[in-house]
């Protein structure tokens, strides 16, 4: 949910201007959560939820601290990333202007090449709360290779 404040809205890793931001223990960046829990599904390992809670109660609130424990566990399990595709449902921010430095912000925190992370954005036409501008819904899809 949003909520307004002097709390900043971060997405993608990136800092982005704006008079809200997302509730949450954590930096509550919902893209970089939606791609750790993408690789979660691959390995079997929660980071989300026990793991990253528990470093929320040490004042570790960067969500790209959780998808770096997430990708440690993808490379303990042999896996190597090749490729990312994010979805995001909002009315605002605007998604497009801040769309190229999102996917270099999501390439450098992976260790990927820009053109291996796809970025797609919709309104749904008003027809959620997140497309009303209540909230921002990310989900991520991943390619490995093992």
């Amino acid at each position: 949910s949003q909520v307004i404040s002097p709390k900043a809205l971060i997405l993608g890793g990136l800092r982005i201007e704006a008079d809200y931001h997302l509730e949450g223990n954590s930096d509550s960046d919902v893209i970089l959560h939606a791609i750790t829990n993408a690789i979660s599904g691959i390995t079997g390992k929660p980071i989300l939820g026990p793991i990253a809670d528990a470093l929320c109660r040490q004042g570790i609130i960067d969500s790209a601290i959780y998808l770096k424990v997430a990708m440690k566990d993808l490379d303990d399990g042999g896996f190597h990333l090749g490729h990312v595709s994010i979805s995001i449902e909002c009315l605002k921010p605007k998604i497009i202007p801040i769309m190229e430095m999102m996917r270099d912000s999501i390439a450098s925190i992976l260790n990927l090449e820009n053109s291996d992370v796809a970025i797609t954005a919709t309104t749904g036409e008003g027809l959620s709360a997140f497309g009303r501008g209540e909230g921002i819904q990310a989900f991520a899809c991943v390619t490995v290779e093992k």
